[in-house]
């Protein structure tokens, strides 16, 4: 069949984003810090505002050169157009859902919760430092983990001092929190 024909489904939208989308459990919100919340809506505005409008353009030019069945421009173009609207249909969903919160307005900043900074050891005495964030923010190669993780569960609601208990593939591993860190 054409592929003029093939109706894209909108269903697939997570799995079509690579890793860094992340699909969320069902029946939760899409918590996600000031600055995330900021960061993706930035990027929204540069797609609908600069990448696509530049895009649609050059597909437009080489249109107006006639045969499109071999003509790079226009076929890259057309494929670059796809990418950039299925990934601003992603952000419109995960911004409609998103629930802001700042970490600096956490009320108990004794305990670990969305948005803190912890640094805690494991029992081989090595410290990490991680913040928790929204699944969408997450880096865990820059120490910010998603809210979702094993890590940061284990961690939630725990409180300076306090050992948890963090259950991996590998096996069961104590945390000692040595602090616990809200931006002001």
């Amino acid at each position: 069949m054409n592929k003029a024909f093939v109706k894209e489904s909108d269903q697939d939208d997570d799995e079509d984003l690579g890793p860094e989308a992340v699909k969320l459990p069902s029946g939760t919100k899409n918590y996600m810090t000031v600055e995330g919340y900021q960061r993706l809506r930035a990027e929204l505005a540069h797609l609908m505002n600069e990448e696509r409008p530049a895009v649609v353009q050059v597909v437009s030019w080489a249109a107006s050169n006639g045969d499109r069945s071999e003509n790079g421009d226009y076929l890259y173009g057309k494929k670059r157009l796809r990418e950039i609207d299925r990934r601003m249909r992603f952000l419109t969903k995960r911004l409609e859902i998103a629930e802001v919160v700042d970490p600096a307005q956490q009320p108990n900043k004794d305990q670990i919760f969305f948005g803190a900074t912890v640094v805690y050891s494991d029992k081989e005495g090595e410290e990490f430092r991680v913040t928790i964030v929204g699944v969408d923010e997450a880096e865990p190669l820059q120490g910010r983990i998603s809210w979702i993780s094993p890590v940061a569960r284990a961690l939630l609601k725990a409180r300076e001092g306090d050992t948890v208990t963090l259950r991996t593939p590998a096996g069961v591993d104590e945390l000692d929190i040595l602090e616990v860190i809200y931006p002001e």
